[in-house]
């Protein structure tokens, strides 16, 4: 099941599902997130099956990221989640993020995590594309979790970039 207009409304007033968002950002069976900031990386990573070492970064500083042409960056919403045992949620890009040949790579949202969630997002197109900070960028849906879950517990509680 997916949650509502009234759900969403009603789980953020209960739960503080989501802190800092919009209230015209809501709309039938999700809410727009916003890009906050955006970092580059700076060094290699590794994911292996004993260590995972995730890349350095550095933050841009600009209100207009210029993403040239087979760049990645990674990008952090303004707003935060605070997800109960009983939902996770799926974020999906905007439909003006790919018109303008830039994807959003991104995982599920577990029950227990809490923060702002930080995405991929890479220009796949041949020209520029440009993102101004505060710009909706993505799209957040909520579902429910039957029976018993476990809570997230990993490295990026509280919304930690790397």
């Amino acid at each position: 099941m997916i949650l509502g207009y009234e759900q969403i409304i009603r789980r953020i007033r209960k739960n503080k599902l989501l802190e800092n968002y919009e209230e015209g950002s809501i709309g039938g069976a999700g809410v727009d997130l916003r890009l906050k900031t955006a970092y580059r990386p700076k060094s290699e990573g590794l994911i292996g099956k004993t260590e995972r070492k995730t890349p350095a970064v550095e933050e841009v500083p600009d209100e207009r990221i210029v993403v040239e042409p087979g760049k990645y960056y990674l990008v952090e919403t303004v707003e935060k989640v605070n997800m109960p045992e009983d939902l996770m949620a799926r974020v999906l890009p905007r439909s003006s993020l790919f018109r303008c040949g830039a994807s959003l790579r991104n995982a599920v949202v577990d029950p227990g995590y809490e923060g702002a969630l930080t995405f991929g997002l890479k220009n796949e197109g041949e020209y520029n594309f440009v993102v101004e900070k505060g710009a909706r960028i993505c799209q957040i849906v909520f579902e429910g979790v039957e029976g018993k879950t476990k809570l997230y517990g990993g490295k990026y509680q509280g919304g930690k970039v790397v």
